[in-house]
């Protein structure tokens, strides 16, 4: 695997999140106050990955589930946005930079990864283009922060992926999904609405459209806590929800569902913790992004 051992820039602080660590700090603090503990140790969370002015607050319920004394690596799995792929790319850097400390890259677990043949390697103008695994970063670092240098982690770019490779990748992480040391974040927002997205279901027998909008969310979420990768495929066909980490959340799904059938006794949970959407519409000149933030345990 070719590394250029270059940082990845915090491309994105400055305008999706502030780039000042003393203020950046008090705002996850703040979130993560406000957020409660629901269902935790987490072994994977699902957590948005909009702007932090518009989901922040949301992400934090996520968060709040990880026991930072129980992570010693953490993969982050977020959708592609602007590279088309038909498979997962890792990352070519040695660091990850954020505004409160930097987080290095688990570079042997990367060399696992890629000595498998499936995942391919992320140039660097990819790597720092894309805010769906840079989102995170920020805070990973803050609840992390007791064990600051004593934990790695596994940036992971997924792209469309077939079912077939769904479940590919579903299978060669659930190993890791099943270690005690790791930690899962799954990156996805929900619902994008409006005529900008391409996207306008609504359902009238729901009310306004904003609640059209939650009950399809919701509808998507209740299957995904029943942790059936086949029921969300399904979903998706029936109604198009543009849940942008649609394939991380499957990807994860699946790694609990090979792990659910290779085990016996182990108690699984998922559950979703918050709901929110950028603005809520009522008209079909309006839109919108849904944020959703889910807790996974394993024992």
């Amino acid at each position: 695997m070719s590394r250029n051992g270059r940082i990845r820039r915090a491309s994105h602080a400055g305008s999706w999140y502030t780039d000042s660590r003393s203020t950046l700090n008090a705002q996850l603090e703040g979130w993560l106050l406000k957020a409660t503990e629901s269902l935790k140790p987490a072994k994977a969370i699902i957590a948005p990955h909009a702007g932090y002015s518009f989901c922040g607050a949301c992400g934090a319920y996520a968060y709040r589930q990880v026991d930072p004394n129980q992570v010693k690596r953490i993969f982050i799995l977020g959708p592609s946005h602007h590279v088309r792929m038909a498979n997962c790319a890792l990352t070519g850097t040695d660091t990850y930079e954020t505004p409160l400390y930097n987080l290095p890259i688990d570079k042997e677990v990367c060399e696992e990864l890629h000595s498998t043949g499936a995942f391919d390697t992320m140039s660097l103008s990819t790597d720092e283009a894309e805010h769906s695994i840079e989102m995170h970063l920020p805070y990973i670092a803050k609840v992390m922060e007791s064990r600051r240098g004593q934990f790695t982690i596994v940036p992971v770019l997924v792209g469309s992926l077939s079912t077939h490779n769904e479940a590919k990748y579903g299978q060669i992480l659930s190993q890791y999904l099943k270690d005690p040391d790791n930690l899962f974040v799954i990156s996805s927002d929900f619902c994008h609405w409006g005529k900008r997205f391409g996207y306008t279901h609504y359902d009238k027998s729901r009310g306004k459209i904003w609640q059209s909008i939650e009950n399809l969310d919701k509808m998507g979420m209740n299957i995904i806590e029943k942790m059936d990768p086949p029921a969300f495929s399904e979903y998706l066909k029936a109604f198009q929800n543009t849940i942008c980490g649609r394939h991380p959340i499957s990807v994860l799904l699946n790694a609990i569902d090979y792990l659910r059938s290779a085990s016996n006794g182990i108690h699984m949970e998922l559950r979703f913790l918050k709901y929110a959407q950028s603005s809520q519409c009522e008209t079909s000149n309006d839109s919108s992004v849904s944020y959703a933030s889910a807790s996974f345990v394993m024992k």
